[in-house]
């Protein structure tokens, strides 16, 4: 079997290895002419973390990621904290760490076990035909590639998913915008083994442990789409938002280089009935991207990665076959992930003032066990 992967993320990159280790042939065509990092870290729940080890990066992934051995909440203005607890017990339950990673770092972890001659290089994508024996794919540079199947791994502005829907879908504005990057972690900013976010104003400041001795932070401002802010006054314009936060958050502010600061406006997709269509399937980002607010976006991506590597080596009845029930195995999952992570974006972000307000309440009775039977409930639902 041969299968064609447009796209070499995460969610792409991750189904090329489960399926080279079940024995099927991979080729993965990338729109980029260089993979470069984007982004700067992502945290991988445990249920993430089960699917790296399926494909045998179980040592390296314990070596990427950061030690999240704690978490804590703490008020914007006072710095105090609000509600801190050991991960420990979420470690017990699920049977798994969580590590978030530097984005670049875990991308070429994947690049490296799937063997980077694999990967074709500014291929972008402008059509595809499945005529029920082979999928073919023709790019801009006149090139082409068939295959037994074809995924659509090519991230939140898919081709891929036009052609299996029939048209195109519009990405949902969120409602605001996210600062990242990666720092040097000092304990003057938060402690090196924690996951540390500082909330208020329907903003936050967040600081999460990754190896290196490194915080991936990001910062959460609730904004109107649009608006012409350049990477250089990344500084200027953060002092601006958060101007009367506590000192830690001023620390970090006047510590950062803003090359190195990432800005984005955050979307998603409305969940999605249909994510196959004759030999071509739907994964990651293409057909589930959702707001970072529960960090399962590449967590959810390589979900998809294995149970489609599972299906396809487990069931006999044909590739259209296999795909209806990879869809059907994974279309309720992914939705229910992107509405929830809806859900907490609208709360942690001031959508409703007087419900975020309630959170903020909450957070000060806190003692971990709600936050924690929350991501139990997230995590589980994978499938491993």
């Amino acid at each position: 079997m041969k299968a064609i992967i447009i796209g070499a993320g995460m969610g792409g990159a991750t189904a090329g290895i489960a399926l080279q280790n079940m024995g099927c042939r991979v080729e993965i065509y990338e729109s980029v002419r260089e993979i470069k990092p984007v982004g700067a870290a992502i945290s991988i729940w445990p249920n993430g973390v089960k699917c790296l080890n399926f494909i045998g990066l179980q040592q390296q992934i314990k070596t990427l990621g950061g030690n999240m051995a704690a978490m804590a909440y703490r008020d914007y203005r006072t710095g105090e904290t609000l509600t801190q607890f050991s991960l420990r017990p979420l470690v017990e339950r699920v049977g798994e760490y969580p590590y978030p990673v530097a984005r670049a770092e875990l991308q070429s972890l994947l690049l490296d076990a799937l063997g980077r001659e694999r990967i074709y290089l500014g291929k972008r994508l402008v059509e595809l035909e499945d005529d029920g024996r082979q999928v073919t794919a023709w790019f801009e540079d006149g090139s082409s590639a068939s295959g037994d199947l074809l995924i659509g791994a090519d991230g939140a502005h898919s081709v891929v998913r036009g052609y299996v829907l029939g048209h195109t879908v519009e990405r949902r504005f969120a409602g605001y915008v996210n600062w990242n990057g990666l720092i040097a972690a000092e304990n003057g900013l938060a402690p090196a083994d924690q996951w540390t976010t500082f909330v208020g104003q329907g903003k936050r400041v967040s600081l999460m442990p990754v190896a290196g001795g490194r915080f991936y932070f990001f910062f959460d401002v609730p904004l109107p789409q649009g608006l012409r802010q350049r990477s250089d006054t990344a500084k200027e314009d953060l002092r601006g938002y958060f101007a009367g936060w506590c000192a830690p958050v001023q620390r970090l502010i006047d510590r950062l280089e803003p090359a190195g600061v990432n800005r984005v406006e955050i979307h998603d997709i409305d969940p999605l009935e249909q994510l196959v269509r004759g030999r071509v399937a739907l994964l990651g980002d293409a057909g589930h991207s959702s707001t970072p607010d529960i960090g399962q976006g590449g967590c959810a991506a390589m979900e998809d990665a294995i149970v489609l590597a599972n299906l396809l080596r487990t069931h006999s009845l044909g590739i259209e076959d296999t795909l209806r029930r990879y869809q059907e195995s994974r279309r309720q999952r992914v939705g229910s992930l992107v509405l929830k992570a809806r859900k907490r974006c609208d709360v942690t972000h001031g959508k409703d003032p007087a419900a975020t307000e309630d959170w903020y309440r909450s957070l000060a009775r806190e003692t971990g066990e709600h936050i924690i039977d929350g991501l139990v409930d997230t995590i589980e639902g994978g499938p491993l």
